[in-house]
């Protein structure tokens, strides 16, 4: 009997290369596709030797064909940080739009259940705190961030209706603050900024006054949270994250804690539109999946560093990919 087969799209970025390593793991023939324009060769090169891994670089919102079998497919290519939809709003439109509609139809014709990664963001700057998966968001959607967030939305309505007029089975994460190995060092995600200035011992740069919060979680209990919703028969969003809400300027403390830094703290003015809460309700994926996170901030920052101190001392501070 062959492996079952999952197609992940964005399979090269932070997220979708740590999908790739799981379905792996799990017994899985992966197919990652990746048009590389935020993600990176190397986050997957070291999953080249297993037979089982196949990659090809390539745009999913132009024609999308894969032979044979395929059981699953997670949609995961997107522009995630800040400073990348912003440099590429257009094409974070797109894959949202376009890319969706190419691989839901490719889904539907081979009869595989298909995974959307959406986020938190489709709440905008909540009003409604935390944010259960019933709340409809408060998002502009002529905003610079709109980009994002309205693509996220339109994918999630895409989705539903190809879940509901073709029967395709859907499932739809809320993805939440996540953190991890990976990482482009300087993607403009608070993390990723605050661990490579601290590690530089330069100042960390925090907007606004540093009370608007965060929930981060780190990327291996996301991926778990991910696979069981994949197996689940669950269509409507489910929401993916960690509860425990921290303001941004406790989050910096801690970082420059986790790495012994003698950072300062400098702060800027608030992007537009940035929101002022974010925190995840999971009730529904902890009655539904079992699941909730597992990894502490101390110990995920920690594996963390580890992981972004080997980028720094391997290239001088060199980009990554995300």
């Amino acid at each position: 009997m062959s492996a079952p087969r999952v197609l992940v799209t964005g399979g090269a970025g932070f997220l979708g290369s740590h999908l790739c390593e799981r379905f792996l793991a799990e017994g899985y023939e992966v197919l990652c596709v990746d048009n590389l324009i935020t993600g990176a060769l190397e986050n997957v090169e070291h999953l080249f030797s297993d037979a089982r891994f196949h990659f090809e670089e390539r745009d999913v919102t132009e024609y999308l064909h894969v032979p044979g079998d395929l059981d699953a497919l997670l949609h995961f290519a997107s522009p995630a940080s800040p400073i990348d939809y912003l440099e590429l709003p257009i094409q974070t439109l797109k894959v949202g739009s376009l890319g969706t509609h190419k691989v839901l139809g490719l889904a539907r014709a081979k009869g595989a259940r298909f995974l959307l990664a959406s986020t938190s963001e489709c709440y905008g700057d909540p009003l409604v705190h935390p944010q259960s998966e019933s709340y409809w968001g408060n998002v502009n959607p002529v905003g610079p961030r709109g980009v994002y967030d309205e693509a996220k939305r339109f994918a999630e309505a895409m989705t539903m209706a190809y879940h509901r007029f073709h029967g395709v089975r859907t499932r739809i994460v809320r993805i939440f603050n996540t953190y991890g190995p990976r990482m482009r060092l300087r993607d403009g995600r608070a993390l990723p900024a605050f661990m490579a200035q601290a590690l530089a011992g330069e100042p960390l740069t925090v907007f606004g006054d540093g009370s608007q919060t965060r929930s981060f979680c780190y990327v291996e209990d996301l991926v778990e949270g991910i696979f069981r919703l994949l197996a689940s028969e669950e269509a409507l969003p489910v929401n993916i994250g960690n509860p425990q809400e921290m303001t941004i300027l406790e989050f910096a403390r801690a970082v420059i804690a986790c790495t012994d830094s003698s950072s300062e703290i400098v702060f800027t003015d608030l992007p537009v539109d940035d929101p002022k809460v974010r925190q995840p309700d999971i009730t529904k994926a902890r009655a539904l999946l079992d699941w909730e996170p597992e990894v502490d901030l101390e110990t995920g920052l920690a594996r963390t560093m580890a992981y972004f101190s080997a980028r720094l001392a391997a290239d001088s501070g060199g980009e990554h990919g995300a």
